[in-house]
């Protein structure tokens, strides 16, 4: 059949409270336009991110009925261990609050001043810990992922002569990694394939560097790769998994993408003396390290979660749920980042708002018009994200719709796609922003605007 049908029945729902727009332009207002300091309460359909906003099921559920909470050596402990060995290969496996407690250990252990770190594309908290560390963040992206148009089937792969003109460049004794991030989220949640991450481990062999996964959506990149890479069509996602993370030195993981958990991440590491180093720094920063600040009722649930990400039939429907917004948004002539990513739709906002200069932040724009118009929270991923002092204007400017995972259906998803088809046909009414305040870091979380 051709419907795919969601792998699961609703067996606890939660309210949405529906506003006036009335009621919406006030709050943004007082939000500074800016879509994170909204109230949740106020917002009817929540696209801002995919990062802990997920449902969990009953197994998981009953997870955390059973997470035992000893300070150290919980049973909950060793079941999350065992299930992510299984998974990865790994042997040494550190439990984090979420991705960026994981970031934040391997950077502040191997980043430094002088030093550079390449990636597909760094997303904002791993491009902000490397460059906490005094270290230099470089994007090599294929050039198709700079193109929203192009079809290409792995739009996030890395750019191998890139990476290698940048290893002759600065030499491999300034380099402490080779990154790789999977799926692209920068780059509009594309994927990379099986071929391009052995590349990337041949060139780390032949100049002796370390190979890290930034892998917090592998399952959905696994999914794709299963789809789209000749020779992979009859193989298990199980085991295209087991393949991407043997090709690894390390690997960061936020558990709150593809673990479909509220909390929780992972340091995954092969060298021992790295790992005890990282240990004792969970330690004083995190928590002990059989628990890494976490409940143990959350890591039953991330070891219950990562054995329902890779079940099949999830996927196909996670996949699909995605690409359904984006055809829709296309047949509507809203330009998107094609083909359609693994967890979110990207709109091109230059496209939707040419009328907006960039340094007017086209996109936090339509983030605030689709917010006053329908109650939908976006995310800006552009200039407000990646630009600012020091920091070229990045290649695209973008709003993420980014999907919870088992949280909306399809009829929530088609307001969705009403309510952008409605904003689309008015663009020409939505104003630019310039910035009033904001941090130096990471300024899209609390940045202040005020329309121009």
């Amino acid at each position: 059949m051709k419907t795919i049908i969601e792998p699961f029945r609703i067996k606890v729902v939660e309210p949405i409270r529906m506003t006036t727009p009335e009621y919406r332009e006030a709050a943004l207002r007082k939000a500074s336009f800016n879509v994170f300091f909204l109230k949740s309460q106020d917002v009817l359909i929540d696209l801002l991110t995919d990062s802990g906003t997920g449902a969990m099921s009953s197994d998981q559920w009953a997870g955390v009925m059973r997470g035992d909470e000893s300070y150290a050596g919980s049973p909950s402990f060793h079941r999350f261990r065992d299930r992510l060995r299984e998974m990865t290969g790994f042997e040494h496996i550190l439990p984090t609050h979420q991705g960026r407690a994981s970031e934040r250990l391997l950077f502040e252990l191997i980043g430094g001043k002088g030093k550079v770190v390449p990636n597909n594309t760094h997303f904002d908290t791993t491009r902000a810990n490397v460059e906490h560390s005094g270290a230099e963040a470089v994007d090599l992206v294929v050039p198709e992922g700079k193109d929203p148009r192009s079809r290409h089937p792995f739009k996030g792969n890395m750019n191998i002569d890139a990476l290698r003109r940048l290893i002759e460049r600065v030499g491999p004794e300034r380099i402490p990694c080779v990154m790789c991030t999977v799926t692209n989220n920068s780059g509009g949640g594309q994927p990379v394939s099986l071929a391009n991450l052995r590349e990337i481990r041949a060139v780390c062999d032949k100049h002796g560097l370390p190979f890290v996964l930034d892998a917090c959506r592998f399952a959905e990149n696994a999914y794709f790769i299963k789809l789209r890479e000749p020779g992979q069509q009859g193989r298990p996602v199980k085991d295209i998994v087991r393949d991407m993370f043997d090709l690894a030195d390390g690997a960061t993981i936020s558990a709150k993408k593809d673990g479909l958990v509220n909390i929780g991440g992972v340091l995954l590491l092969r060298d021992e003396q790295l790992s005890r180093r990282a240990g004792d720094l969970l330690i004083l920063t995190e928590g002990y390290v059989t628990y890494g600040g976490l409940a143990g009722r959350d890591l039953e649930a991330m070891a219950q979660g990562y054995e329902e990400v890779l079940q099949e039939d999830y996927l196909a429907y996670r996949i699909r749920c995605v690409e359904y917004i984006g055809e829709k948004l296309l047949a509507h002539g809203i330009q998107i980042v094609e083909p359609p990513g693994g967890h979110a739709i990207y709109i091109d906002a230059k496209a939707f708002c040419p009328h907006i200069q960039v340094e007017h932040f086209p996109a936090q724009a339509l983030v605030c018009a689709l917010y006053r118009h329908a109650g939908i929270r976006a995310v800006e991923i552009g200039s407000v994200m990646f630009g600012g002092e020091g920091h070229k204007p990045p290649a695209m400017e973008l709003v993420r719709l980014a999907v919870p995972r088992r949280v909306y259906t399809q009829s929530h998803m088609d307001y969705v796609i009403e309510a952008i088809a409605e904003v689309y046909g008015k663009r020409r009414e939505i104003r630019g922003l310039r910035i009033v305040r904001a941090p130096k870091v990471l300024r899209h979380f609390t940045a202040c605007f005020e329309e121009v």
